[in-house]
């Protein structure tokens, strides 16, 4: 989730079939039927990594104890039971998609670069990330100002 940016929804359904020359391409399920919105993203050598060391069913990555497939409710509730085991009771599977938006902020990705990995239709959401990232970026190019100068010339 953390490497695609993409909601439970989406990484339920990702396998094999939708990864073609490093880049992984699907149509977001979440307002698939309104506006289909299709991503293209490349897949990160720390996902590849991940993968290639997992066990993976035919059509989905992500696979249940019994070989099937998750359902979206289902693969949420297991990640809850499994951040539950790991004593991290405070995340979630949607707080590594905001995680990913707030890394990807941090590093400098810039609202539109956020929009196009994130797969939103407007720069609001995008904003909510680059401001806090940009207000901190901005404050320590600039915090030195604050200082009075020395006139001594």
């Amino acid at each position: 989730m953390l490497f695609t940016g993409q909601r439970r929804s989406d990484i339920v359904r990702f396998g094999k079939q939708h990864v073609k020359r490093g880049k992984l391409s699907f149509t977001q399920h979440k307002g698939r039927n309104r506006k289909p919105k299709q991503l293209v993203l490349p897949v990160l050598p720390a996902l590849q990594a991940i993968l290639d060391q997992s066990p993976c069913g035919d059509l989905t990555y992500l696979i249940t104890e019994f070989g099937k497939a998750f359902s979206d409710a289902g693969f949420g509730n297991k990640f809850r039971d499994w951040c539950d085991q790991a004593g991290l009771f405070h995340c979630t599977a949607h707080g590594l998609r905001k995680a990913g938006a707030t890394i990807a902020a941090n590093n400098g990705a810039t609202s539109h670069q956020l929009m196009a990995i994130f797969g939103w239709d407007t720069l609001k959401e995008a904003e909510r990330y680059t401001r806090q990232a940009d207000q901190q970026r901005l404050a320590d190019g600039a915090m030195h100002l604050i200082e009075p100068r020395d006139t001594k010339a």
